[in-house]
């Protein structure tokens, strides 16, 4: 029973939040009375049974809270003779308890305002997981391995940069709402990677962070279910995750995707993510999201590593980089050509790249090099390369990964 109520809870934080927002105002205001819903929640139903309507139950509670909020509050600024008086919404604003919980889904709404431009992309990551994930701020600081007061400063100023930009709770018009929803993409893209690759720390993967990603982008895509980026992007998570569990050793050590026991790969999240991003394909102009999927497809489904279609991930690493100038996207084009033409030719691609300032100091780029350099014999200079590279990062699992590539060439010397 309470498994399925966090599980409900989860799943009708956002909506309430947005239906909340939405009849009221106040957004910062309005997270606080639904958190507090929801505890009410959490706390009640286990004993008494889910309410026959639980996402009105919710909206009912929320906003008798936040009625609350704001008549204290109006009374706080009145005994300090404030001049800014709130005045309280109509009560038919909120949302009754006995209209219909099918009523439209505010969901993509709330992502597109925690998504706002005027917020930094990690108050953006922030405001998400927090608004729509529902995670609590103690949570996502330890997601992000920053302490808890850090992470409560970052939310309250994402709020309060909502609320002084002054956009009303809709849906934005024009060629603003594909700008937004790109950020909204954006978003849930730097999520899942943190949690599939986690660039600090003593673990590789965070599962609960790419989960999280996972579970949001398909809510996305069940309210845009045609968008082919969505889409993509949900195909490329579900594509990339199904390798989740041969991806390290009992002792949590990173295995290169060239060493793994494919037979632990997740066979039906391979199925749907090929089928999604076969569907996205074949609807018209394919996106950066779609090629990705596109591209770990290909890895997905070749049987061996042996076997992977070097040449079409070429082609489609080719595409991405004429829609963007990314030189992480050069830098795994290199690996691809490297693997279908020799080291040398992937070797000639990095040195245009190197002296790119993105990604000059970067590990992944003297990860590459070493890797290149050992395939083309070159052994000292790989394990120099792989030293480099152990030491410009701060993930442990990689850091203990690029050094023992660098200590098993040193003793095969």
């Amino acid at each position: 029973m309470t498994d399925n109520v966090e599980g409900l809870l989860r799943s009708l934080a956002p909506q309430v939040l947005g239906a909340v927002v939405r009849g009221f105002g106040h957004f910062d205001t309005a997270e606080d009375a639904v958190q507090e819903a929801l505890l009410a929640a959490a706390t009640q139903w286990p004993v008494e049974g889910i309410p026959d309507n639980p996402r009105a139950w919710l909206i009912t509670v929320a906003a008798r809270r936040l009625t609350d909020l704001l008549r204290s509050e109006q009374a706080r600024q009145r005994r300090e003779d404030t001049v800014a008086r709130w005045e309280l919404p109509d009560r038919s604003l909120a949302p009754a308890a006995d209209r219909p919980a099918a009523e439209t889904d505010d969901t993509l709404i709330l992502l597109l305002m925690c998504c706002h431009p005027s917020l930094s992309p990690a108050s953006q990551i922030a405001l998400t997981l927090r608004a729509v994930g529902g995670l609590t701020t103690a949570e996502i600081a330890r997601a992000f391995l920053v302490p808890e007061a850090t992470m409560t400063r970052r939310v309250s100023r994402a709020k309060q940069s909502i609320k002084d930009s002054g956009v009303p709770f809709g849906m934005p018009a024009g060629p603003e709402r594909p700008e937004r929803l790109g950020a909204v993409l954006h978003v849930l893209y730097l999520i899942f990677n943190e949690g599939y690759a986690s660039t600090s720390g003593p673990k590789l993967q965070r599962t609960d962070l790419s989960d999280e990603a996972i579970r949001l982008t398909r809510m996305v895509h069940n309210l845009l279910p045609d968008d082919g980026e969505v889409t993509g992007l949900l195909a490329l998570m579900l594509l990339t995750d199904a390798r989740r569990l041969a991806r390290t050793s009992a002792n949590g050590g990173l295995i290169a995707m060239a060493e793994q026991d494919r037979s632990l790969w997740n066979a039906a999240a391979i199925t749907e993510g090929v089928a999604l991003v076969s569907a996205a394909l074949g609807r018209g102009a394919a996106g950066p999201y779609q090629l990705q999927a596109a591209i770990t497809a290909i890895h997905d489904e070749a049987p061996t590593a042996d076997a992977t279609d070097w040449p079409q991930i070429i082609a489609l690493y080719e595409l991405l980089k004429r829609m963007s100038d990314n030189p992480v996207v050069t830098l795994n084009h290199a690996v691809a050509v490297a693997m279908a033409r020799g080291a040398q030719a992937g070797l000639a691609l990095i040195g245009e790249i190197e002296a790119d300032e993105r990604i000059a100091g970067d590990h992944r780029l003297h990860a590459v090099r070493a890797h290149l350099l050992e395939m083309a014999g070159d052994r000292s200079a790989a394990r120099d390369c792989y030293v480099a590279a152990a030491g410009r990062t701060t993930s442990l699992p990689q850091q203990r990964y690029l050094h023992a590539r660098a200590a098993r060439l040193a003793t095969d010397d």
